[in-house]
């Protein structure tokens, strides 16, 4: 029987699961940070499964020198030092195709939100205010969308958009990515020359900090729409602001941000944040993205399954 320690928050099915194939859990989400390395010392777990409790680093994996796998239950992986997994002989798993039409929907709910002032207005007639004119929209058809990323999360975004009669263009900078029938590939100039409603979709990564910064925003042929359902480091918030400001964004959709623990902003994150939360043109919410409760078993599903064929 192989082992697996669980050291965070997972929907109750994914034990059974991994009884079924084999894998006897160690479940221990109430796991401080702290203490996982000296739990990986202590046992010869075959696998560690994680959401974002702690950082996977070198020391982390020096504790656990009989790891096969870590296994991450979500699709982002910026909490795992990739190059250190590589080092030490770990595998990474992860699950970006179990929230992948979670996001896809959501970022549609979104989109339509800020096109259509959906939040603005609901907040308005709750105060007692009738505002039709001040909140007459704009219809998703007919507009250009880019998408900055074409993995999982855009395309189930893309095929959701196919259905509403507009023009999606996607860039991607890794050559493996291919185009499909709901998105055209097309360089970055071209993203930037055409695009209306630019939505992020790349992984955080060290190479992507504010890659979407005052420089790229600036490009832009026309004012864009803006939306980042990915990561809130690849997004210089502060240029976003300035964007806002100047005309150049029209409006934000935010389901992440570059420092979601709000009550340690730093000066400059708490002003972008201070002028994002109360402007009528921005949507704001807590990275729910991906969050719905059928992706949380689908997530395990999509896990226990990579495990599976890792271990097979």
């Amino acid at each position: 029987m192989s082992h697996c320690l669980i050291i965070d928050e997972m929907h109750p099915s994914l034990l059974p699961m991994l009884t079924d194939i084999g894998v006897s859990a160690d479940y221990r989400p109430n796991l401080t940070a702290a203490e996982v390395p000296a739990a990986l010392a202590a046992f010869p777990y075959e696998g560690l499964m994680v959401r974002s409790k702690l950082r996977v680093t070198a020391d982390l994996l020096a504790q656990g020198p009989q790891l096969c796998y870590v296994a991450r239950a979500g699709a982002g992986t910026d909490n795992i030092d990739e190059p250190a997994m590589a080092a030490a002989g770990v595998t990474l798993l992860n699950a970006p195709e179990g929230n992948r039409d979670a996001v896809g929907e959501y970022a549609v709910g979104l989109l339509l939100a800020l096109l259509r002032n959906i939040a603005r207005a609901d907040m308005e007639v709750r105060q007692g205010q009738w505002q039709r004119e001040a909140n007459r929209g704009e219809e998703i058809g007919g507009k250009t969308i880019g998408l900055l990323g074409y993995g999982h999360m855009a395309r189930a975004f893309a095929r959701r958009l196919s259905a509403f009669g507009c023009t999606v263009l996607a860039h991607d900078k890794d050559p493996a990515v291919v185009a499909d029938a709901s998105a055209a590939l097309v360089s970055l100039p071209e993203l930037q020359a055409r695009t209306e409603v630019l939505s992020l979709h790349i992984p955080y990564s060290p190479a992507n900090h504010h890659f979407v910064n005052e420089a790229l925003l600036s490009g832009f042929a026309k004012p864009v729409w803006v939306m980042n359902t990915a990561r809130g480091e690849v997004l210089d918030h502060a240029a976003l602001v300035r964007g806002l400001q100047a005309g150049a964004v029209r409006g934000a959709a935010l389901d992440v941000l570059d420092n979601e623990k709000l009550n340690s902003l730093t000066a400059g994150q708490q002003a972008a944040f201070n002028f994002l939360s109360s402007a009528p043109n921005v949507v704001l919410s807590p990275h729910i993205g991906g969050w719905t409760h059928q992706s949380y078993v689908r997530i395990n599903e999509v896990l226990v399954e990579k495990i599976r064929a890792f271990r097979a």
